[in-house]
């Protein structure tokens, strides 16, 4: 599979959508059961991958296909591809029949960089009230999934939507406009097995896991770079106790998280890739590096994983392929 060239090389290659979605042609998988998942972080039994990707190879089969922009134009080119590729991606939420309902919640103007510890966040810096977890899902026993700094929701909707009844979904959200959207959608769409919080996970987390009635099984934190997705990776040293990941979250993961559960962690910045790696290697006696899926090696030779293994991709991932960026994963297992 090719990849659109960077930016800077001021070539942007035609993009041609595939529209595979999840047909037969495109999925590697490593059977287990009869039951199928769209993930092989939530697959109970073991780990198996589904591949969704765009076809970049520019030829003339089939499908959608933009046309070439000016070199001026390639960023706005680039957001605009993946305004569109987003939509596809996630098509069948059909989350657009709802702009009309409430139109605000359709596009909103929301700050990219935050900081979690300023005063205008002042209400986060307290843990926030614990719902009533059997009013807000309908078997609050189920094993329980976190996406820490969800952005949108449209990812963790994706996957509540998929895998309705074994798993539920918990997102952690510290801009207020994207969790009341992400809760009207809930709420339009009827799951049950899905909430979102306006809530700093630095300060919350562990109030909140530690409450819910049934095992924590995975938690993903998707950190990237001018995100829309997850929190911000704040460069300057000085702002590194802004990251999401400081030492007292691990802790909780390590100390919450059930024996066998998975924690997910993904950027497009080194940095902070790099930052959550070595946070989580620290802990050998706690967590494991996952290497394998399946049966099949999913690592390269510095221990990022390949591919995508949740069977969807956030919105950030989407944009930061197009602009030609390397996605970085690391799994880990708790084993203690």
């Amino acid at each position: 599979m090719k990849h659109p060239e960077p930016i800077a090389s001021r070539v942007m290659l035609g993009v041609r959508w595939s529209g595979c979605g999840l047909c037969a042609a495109h999925v590697l998988r490593w059977p287990t059961t009869a039951t199928s998942y769209p993930s092989p972080l939530l697959d109970p039994t073991t780990f198996h991958l589904r591949r969704r990707f765009l076809n970049l190879s520019g030829d003339s089969s089939g499908g959608r296909s933009w046309l070439r922009c000016p070199v001026t134009n390639e960023v706005s080119s680039v957001a605009a591809r993946s305004t569109e590729v987003i939509e596809m991606e996630y098509a069948d939420l059909n989350l657009k029949d709802f702009y009309g309902v409430n139109p605000q919640l359709g596009h909103l103007r929301i700050r990219q960089h935050v900081n979690p510890l300023s005063s205008s966040f002042s209400r986060l810096q307290a843990p926030a009230e614990i719902p009533d977890w059997k009013g807000v899902f309908r078997d609050a026993t189920l094993p329980l999934m976190v996406d820490i700094g969800s952005g949108s929701g449209r990812f963790l909707l994706w996957l509540a939507k998929n895998c309705p009844e074994t798993r539920n979904y918990l997102g952690l959200e510290i801009r207020q406009k994207l969790v009341q959207r992400s809760q009207f959608w809930v709420k339009e769409l009827r799951l049950k097995n899905i909430h979102f919080m306006f809530a700093n996970a630095m300060v919350s987390f562990e109030s909140l896991v530690a409450s819910y009635p049934g095992p924590l099984t995975l938690v993903s934190i998707l950190v990237v770079n001018l995100i829309l997705q997850c929190p911000d990776p704040h460069f300057k040293k000085k702002h590194h106790k802004r990251r999401v990941l400081q030492e007292p979250l691990v802790n909780s993961i390590a100390e919450n998280l059930s024996r066998g559960g998975t924690v997910f962690v993904q950027s497009d910045v080194l940095e902070v890739a790099l930052d959550m790696r070595n946070q989580f290697d620290d802990r050998p006696d706690i967590f494991s590096h996952v290497n394998v899926i399946g049966d099949k090696p999913s690592c390269d030779s510095q221990g990022w994983v390949l591919h995508n293994p949740m069977g969807i991709r956030t919105e950030r991932e989407i944009h930061a392929k197009l602009e030609g960026a390397r996605i970085y994963r690391r799994i880990y297992e708790k084993v203690k």
